[in-house]
């Protein structure tokens, strides 16, 4: 890993944030010019293909820089906070399409199940139980891959690292230069994985959103990830962050 290697991974979250703006206001220009359903299912498809790219710039990067891919490291350190993985847990997308719908989760969850045929926000009961599917398997696969990533850190207190708490001169054998090296390619690993999962939430969620749900849905999702790295990266400034 070099400098040059931390600057392509920033840049590249630059530029995707740049892009999200964009695409953002391509979405609400679409909902005001009252596009027909065809258009809003091709944009929608047009954004998923988008972030589909960003998740492949993303695994090439973390082969070589996979620990700023993981911490995010041009985040501000309060949205760092929020992260999972060098991302948003995907089940946060289920989480934010319950509360677009105005629902409380588990008691309206319940009725939605029960085949009951009212819609919350256009949200039919089988679109429900579709979400809730979805919700379910992905939170279960999250689950592995934190399991996965806290084993991973547990290796550290164990050997070829054990060393490095007796002496120091231990930092510069072959020995450890290259469990660092295993330790770099697991972490690109699971980062590449976390980012599938993430990219498999969305193309699953907006198969089972009609166009027009779909494009209020990814409104909701870009302006909110705009506006907490907006809102985070001014309240680190004070304190001397990005």
């Amino acid at each position: 890993m070099s400098y040059k290697d931390q600057e392509r991974s920033r840049c590249c979250f630059r530029e995707w944030m740049q892009l999200q703006d964009a695409n953002l206001e391509e979405l609400v220009g679409a909902k005001a010019a009252a596009a027909t359903e065809n258009d809003l299912r091709l944009l929608v498809a047009k954004n998923v293909q988008l972030y589909e790219n960003y998740s492949a710039q993303r695994t090439a990067l973390a082969k070589k820089d996979a620990s700023s891919i993981f911490c995010a490291r041009w985040c501000s350190s309060f949205e760092s906070t929020f992260l999972w993985i060098g991302g948003c847990r995907p089940s946060m997308a289920v989480r934010l399409l319950y509360t677009l719908s105005g629902m409380e989760l588990e008691f309206h969850l319940n009725e939605f199940l029960r085949g009951l045929t009212i819609e919350v926000n256009g949200l039919t009961a089988h679109q429900m139980a579709l979400v809730n599917d979805l919700h379910l398997r992905i939170m279960r696969e999250e689950d592995t891959l934190s399991s996965r990533v806290a084993s991973l850190q547990e290796d550290i207190a164990d050997r070829p690292f054990v060393p490095m708490s007796r002496n120091r001169e231990a930092l510069d054998s072959d020995e450890l230069k290259s469990a660092m090296a295993v330790y770099e390619e697991s972490l690109a690993r699971i980062t590449e994985q976390a980012d599938g999962l993430r990219l498999e939430m969305l193309r699953e969620l907006v198969k089972i959103l009609s166009p027009v749900q779909a494009v209020d849905y990814l409104v909701a999702a870009k302006q909110l990830q705009l506006s907490l790295h907006e809102w985070c990266s001014r309240r680190d400034r004070p304190l001397g962050g990005e």
